[in-house]
């Protein structure tokens, strides 16, 4: 008997992942095709000709929802649409005929006349809103587009602009808000910063790119720019023959696929810093997963290829020459959030002031310029932690300044959890958003100080407190010790209500905890928002009970059991 076999099957072919170098530039989305349609970068000419002249009803709708972000422009989320809408409803139902503007400052630095420029934009065109962001960013809402030219005309004259603070682009520079500042730095940033930004920013070759792209450069010893979490990183470090420069890291984000930027192990040197910028950035928009958005982070590309192929291809096909090796550099020894009054290396201080959640407004930035010429300074920095860093006051100014920074609602010595609470946009503004943040925030770490003031166990040093409206993670809750990420619940009464997931012990480099680690969840932990004071309280009393001597909180969270953390 004649056995007979069947024939293999032949493999299917693996889809493109639109890799330009590899499958071509032909889009394979709609997003793609639209920046192939028209760089973004070209549509301020339409806005300041057309929108602005005809109004919100004259925008194309690809514009609308694609290339004004190229400029710093969203739709803001239409007031009173609830929580339970927001995956239900078409984009357009979800948006008002307004803007939130999104200010770009690279690695954060601002002088008293530019803050003051946004304090009037603020006051005349977007109903007196102000947000410091965990980008360095300033954000302002209730923006109309026949107003935009005006504000651009203002921002760029003293220096400041948009351009590309959203879409698929080079986003804002992180930076060490004590650049150039602190006497402890190992290297000044600041020219690298501003030589990417004359280079990159607003450059057409570098206008599309498969999606966002971070950058966080610092050359303080705090590492103060969340550094893991970016795609691309350059951090102070010694290296043994060569002196002060940068150690390299990329692949970092977050969102609902997180992912710890990864060391390369190469040394770059001031002189090289830009055009490794560069070539990092080239990599991702020539490599870089096209096809699926949801796969379209550099973060991807780097766990497929691994660090070492990722640093070849860097040498090799972009930069040309080999970077010296290095080893990892020491952990941090103190935060990097630089709250409350430190010396700076020319003998004066800088003080860091901390708004609730980030809300400010700009009636608040015109009287802190004021307050800061008052007592002599005319410069100040943003952080990536929601605060803003006042500069150059003498020691017999700091006092008072600190008692009118309080009166404007900057505090220098905040609270414990104040100190560190982060707080997305939410559902106020933002069209993905599920839930309030920031009133909740607010209201939540003023209620859990108030319960704490009379603890008598002990207490962490540091507790970070970070709140989202959506699965996004843009305030980094994966990296908090009391992460919560906003969705809808359902309470005993079997009524849908506000709540969060909660993620703990998440935290980044830092001088408690040494390596970063993203957060835990434990299985089906979920607390309605009215009951977040209640949680938070339970749970700091249960690490004041059960927690070593000297651990911190995020250590013991990743020990302790469920019932201790419920």
């Amino acid at each position: 008997m004649t056995q007979t076999t069947t024939p293999a099957r032949p493999q299917r072919a693996a889809k493109p992942n639109g890799q330009w170098k590899i499958d071509g530039t032909t889009p394979l989305n709609a997003n793609e095709e639209m920046k192939a349609a028209d760089n973004g970068l070209n549509v301020r000419a339409r806005i300041e000709e057309i929108y602005a002249v005809q109004g919100f009803d004259s925008i194309d709708p690809e514009d609308l929802h694609g290339r004004f972000r190229w400029w710093g422009l969203y739709t803001q989320r239409a007031q009173g649409i609830p929580g339970g809408k927001t995956a239900t409803l078409s984009p357009e139902e979800l948006e008002d005929r307004y803007f939130m503007l999104r200010v770009r400052i690279d690695g954060g630095a601002l002088t008293t006349q530019q803050l003051r420029v946004i304090g009037g934009i603020s006051t005349d065109f977007a109903r007196d809103t102000a947000d410091f962001t965990d980008r360095q960013n300033i954000q302002l809402h209730w923006v109309d587009v026949v107003d935009v030219p005006e504000i651009w005309r203002r921002l760029e004259s003293v220096g400041l602009h948009t351009t590309e603070a959203c879409g698929d682009v080079p986003r804002v520079i992180l930076g060490s808000p004590v650049a150039g500042i602190a006497a402890e730095e190992i290297i000044d940033p600041s020219p690298v910063i501003a030589e990417i930004s004359r280079r990159y920013i607003g450059n057409p070759e570098f206008a599309n790119l498969p999606r966002k792209f971070k950058t966080a450069i610092s050359g303080h010893p705090s590492q103060d720019v969340v550094h893991e979490i970016n795609d691309i990183a350059l951090i102070g470090i010694e290296h043994p023959q060569l002196g002060p420069g940068y150690d390299l890291w990329v692949g970092g984000g977050l969102s609902s696929n997180p992912r710890l930027g990864e060391r390369l192990g190469a040394f770059v040197t001031q002189e090289q810093a830009p055009d490794v910028w560069e070539g990092v950035t080239s990599i991702f928009r020539d490599y870089g997963y096209r096809r699926l958005r949801n796969r379209a982070r550099l973060k991807f590309l780097l766990a497929d290829w691994g660090t070492e192929k990722f640093r070849q291809v860097l040498e090799e096909e972009y930069l040309g020459y080999a970077l010296p090796d290095i080893g990892p550099g020491p952990q941090p020894a103190t935060a990097g959030d630089h709250s409350g009054v430190h010396p700076q290396k020319d003998g004066k201080f800088f003080i860091g002031l901390t708004a609730e959640a980030g809300r400010s407004s700009g009636t608040t930035l015109t009287a802190l310029a004021d307050l800061l010429e008052a007592h002599g300074s005319t410069r100040l920095r943003t952080t990536p932690h929601q605060k803003v860093i006042a500069l150059d006051i003498a020691e017999e100014q700091v006092k008072d300044f600190v008692g009118g920074a309080r009166a404007l609602g900057l505090e220098a010595y905040p609270g414990l959890l104040r100190r560190s609470a982060i707080a997305c946009t939410g559902i106020e503004y933002c069209k993905l958003a599920i839930v309030d943040t920031k009133n909740t925030t607010i209201d939540a770490v003023r209620e859990i100080e108030s319960r704490l003031a009379d603890h008598n166990g002990k207490l962490p040093k540091a507790l970070s407190l970070h709140v989202n409206g959506c699965p996004n993670s843009c305030a980094r809750v994966q990296t908090a010790d009391l992460g919560f990420k906003g969705q809808l619940i359902t309470n005993d009464a079997g009524e849908q209500v506000s709540g969060f997931q909660v993620h703990l012990g998440g935290t980044l480099a830092g001088f408690e905890n040494g390596e970063a680690t993203l957060g835990r969840t434990v299985r089906g932990l979920k607390v309605a928002a009215h009951e977040l004071p209640d949680y938070v309280e339970r749970v700091v009393k249960n690490y004041s009970a059960l927690a070593e001597d000297g651990e911190s909180f995020a250590a013991w969270a990743h020990r302790a059991a469920e019932e201790d953390l419920s």
